[in-house]
Parts: structure tokens; C-alpha cells; sequence
């Protein structure tokens, strides 16, 4: 039965089923665990009829880490057409609170991966999957506090929605409010944070395939999609994450052999932003911003603009390690310092309790955002021995999240009340 979204919301016991998790899972496969054991004994107790809910969802995600990304959806959708709440055990017997993450059916990277923030902590975590045609639960499973961990993707849409509608009749905090989550879209962002001193983000537009190929033709000018766009050029195909389709355009010819190897029909553009430092290496920064505050998540050094930490290859460079280490280090003074202003005027037009921004600083030491999203993954995953700074700047932002969680339970208001 679902909820009517105009009424008060009521909470109940729980009918959760108990699963081994994202954060579990993930650390087996980046270790270099062999996962197929596990697999092969969830696939044999589906085949026997004794499989609960919860595995399912765990055989799902492992094959999603197995490279086997539709199956693994297939696996999930199913599971959650007769079940939508599962449990992930905290760190102790009698947890101190029970959040209440409010997900969507995605592929594992399209909700927060709030597992990680919350591992080894004596916080229960309960993942409610808000999915087409189910809806909310008439009764809510009892909570102390709930936060949206769904992303701004396309797919999450309608479930962002339903959360929205029944916002307003929450019982507990909610967290994360999902009308601010769509403002995270790469078309919406820069408008949000336009005209801030010291922050400087690229106009992203969408553009047609039709335009592109006026634009590689020259039968259009760059100013035709958007006042600020010129060669160079950042292109992606809309809807696409971690780079793939990302490239760098210099001129119309290349935009023609771009789009001969592409087949999408809707791509975002932006003007290329040379940030290379003095040394000519590119420096990224991921930020974590908790309540308000920012942390330091990670630094990655490279010869290349289109930077991602393993492409980075930090843990090669002792010397590129040794500068990520005195970032985490001084960052409240340094970096947090220099751009205070810019950053807590960010924090106050997202209005999100907890997102994450990927940045640099641009040749004139603004801050240059290049993204912000609630689902990017923050974890304490690198190996202690050759990233000795990284474990006691994870428990700080963990900490900072479960004091974030801690202080609305304690007020008993949202983010938005």
C-alpha cells in the first residue's frame, strides 16, 4: 500500500532485510578479493529457494563489480519488486541511530554511498528503495533521522519526486532535500553558482547532435549554443559519468571526427579551462562539504587535464603523495583559507547538508568547479602503508557526518525546516 503523499506520515517497527552491503563489497573487490565464491554460493541458495531479500541485492552488486552491469540490474529490479528495505548492521550490538537512506533503482553508482561514511560506527543504517510504482510505504520503518541519498540522474527522477511530495509530512528529519539535489544537473549548476567572487565554473550547455555538426561544418558559430563557448571545447554525451565520452575539442575538425565516433544525439559543452599549474602539472581536488564545512577528500597530481585519482597514479609518486598529504594537512589554513568566501557562499545556494565538489584553482586562484553531486564516493579504502596521511582524514569527515546526523536528531529539524 503507498503512501498518500497529503496526509501526516506515521512510523512503524521495521521489516528489514539484513545484507552485507556496498561498503563490504566494494572493499572485497578493490583489495583484489575473489568475489566468485561468494556469487556462486547466492546463486545456489536462489536455486534452492532459501535466498532472502537482501542477498539478492548483495548478488546484484557483485555482479555489478564483476563487470556485469545488466545482469546486475536485472538482479536488482527484481529483487525489489517484492522487497524495498534492507539493512546494513553498524558496528555495535544497540546502535545509538537508525538513518534511514532513501534510494533509487540505479546501478551502484547513482545513490550516495553513505555505507562508507557510516562504517565501523554505531549508526544503523536502513536503505528504504523508492521505485515506479510502489512508491512510499504507507507507514514509514521507524527512524531517527533520513536523508536522500538518490542522485540528480535522469533515472532517479520520479523517485525524487515522491520523496518531494511527501517532504513536507516527513515525522523525522530529512535530509538532502530532493527538490536541491536537481539543481546538482551539469546545465543547472552554473547558473546556481553564477556570479560568485572567487569561484569560476564554465557555462555547460546542452547541445544537439544537429548543432554539432552545424558547428564542426561551420554552417553555425560556437555562439549559437551559448555566449561564452569557443575552441577549445569540453563535449560529453548527456547523461554519462566518470568521464566516459569526455574530450577535449580544438577546432571543427576534430569536433567532425568526434561525432563520427560517437552515436548519441544530445551532448553538454563547455569551454576548455586551462588550470595547469606553473610545473605544468594539472591539480584536482575532491572536496567533501559536511554540514556546511568543507574537508579535504583527496588531491590528484597529473600531466593530463582529464584527471581521476587512479589515473593519477598517486600511489607511483612518492612526491606527488607527500604534496597530497601536506594539502590534507593544512588545508584549513591554506586552501580552505584562501577561498573561505567562495566555498560558504557554494554551501549556502546548494543547500545540501552533505555534497562533494570537484575543483581546481585556475590561473587566476579561483576556485575552478568543475562538478558537485551527492553521489560521488568518499572512503577509507587506500592501503595505510603507502597512504599513511588518508586514514585520519576519513574518520574526520565520517566523524563530521555523524555529528551532522547527531545535531538534526537532536534538534529534531531538517535541513530545510
Amino acid at each position: 500500500m503507498q503512501h498518500s503523499v497529503s496526509t501526516p506520515m506515521s512510523v512503524t517497527t521495521p521489516n528489514f532485510s539484513d545484507r552485507i552491503g556496498f561498503a563490504q563489497l566494494t572493499r572485497r573487490a578493490f583489495e583484489g578479493g575473489n568475489l566468485h565464491p561468494l556469487r556462486e554460493h547466492l546463486l545456489a541458495r536462489i536455486a534452492e529457494g532459501t535466498a532472502e531479500a537482501g542477498e539478492g541485492l548483495d548478488l546484484s552488486l557483485i555482479a555489478q563489480l564483476l563487470g556485469e552491469k545488466e545482469a546486475g540490474l536485472v538482479i536488482q529490479s527484481e529483487v525489489l519488486a517484492f522487497h524495498q528495505l534492507f539493512r546494513t548492521r553498524c558496528a555495535v550490538p544497540k546502535p545509538r541511530l537508525r538513518v534511514l537512506a532513501l534510494a533509487a533503482d540505479i546501478d551502484m553508482g547513482g545513490n550516495t554511498p553513505i555505507e562508507f561514511l557510516l562504517e565501523g560506527s554505531d549508526i544503523e543504517l536502513l536503505t528504504l528503495y523508492v521505485i515506479k510504482g510502489v512508491g512510499l510505504p504507507a507507514t514509514l520503518p521507524d527512524h531517527d533521522v533520513a536523508i536522500v541519498v538518490a542522485s540528480d540522474s535522469e533515472e532517479c527522477h520520479e523517485a525524487l519526486a515522491v520523496i518531494e511530495r511527501a517532504a513536507p509530512h516527513w515525522p523525522r528529519p530529512l535530509l538532502n532535500r530532493p527538490e536541491l539535489i536537481g539543481n546538482l544537473d551539469r546545465d543547472k549548476l552554473y547558473r546556481l553558482l553564477a556570479g560568485i567572487a572567487g569561484l569560476d565554473i564554465p557555462v555547460t550547455a546542452h547541445a544537439t547532435r544537429a548543432q554539432l555538426s552545424g558547428l564542426s561544418a561551420g554552417t553555425i558559430a560556437c555562439e549559437s549554443i551559448t555566449d561564452e563557448l569557443h575552441f577549445p571545447m569540453i563535449v560529453r554525451p548527456r547523461g554519462t559519468h566518470a568521464g566516459v565520452g569526455l574530450a577535449k575539442i580544438d577546432d571543427a575538425s576534430a569536433l567532425a571526427a568526434y561525432l563520427a565516433e560517437r552515436q548519441e544525439q544530445d551532448f553538454f559543452v563547455a569551454r576548455f579551462v586551462d588550470y595547469a599549474s606553473p610545473d605544468g602539472l594539472y591539480r584536482k581536488y575532491r572536496l567533501t562539504m559536511v554540514d556546511g564545512k568543507p574537508y579535504a577528500c583527496h588531491m590528484a597530481i597529473a600531466d593530463r587535464w582529464d584527471i581521476w585519482y587512479l589515473n593519477a597514479y598517486m600511489a607511483f609518486s612518492e612526491e606527488k603523495r607527500a604534496e597530497e598529504a601536506a594539502f590534507m594537512l593544512d588545508f584549513d589554513s591554506a586552501f580552505a583559507a584562501r577561498h573561505r568566501s567562495a566555498l560558504d557562499e557554494m554551501s549556502k545556494r546548494v543547500g545540501l547538508d552533505y555534497f562533494i565538489v570537484d575543483c581546481a584553482e585556475n590561473k587566476n586562484g579561483e576556485l575552478l568547479v568543475f562538478e558537485a553531486d551527492n553521489t560521488a564516493v568518499v572512503h577509507n579504502m587506500d592501503p595505510p602503508a603507502v597512504f599513511p596521511y588518508k586514514p585520519p582524514q576519513m574518520r574526520k569527515i565520517f566523524a563530521a557526518f555523524a555529528a551532522m546526523l547527531s545535531r538534526h536528531v537532536k534538534t529534531g529539524e531538517g535541513s530545510a525546516a
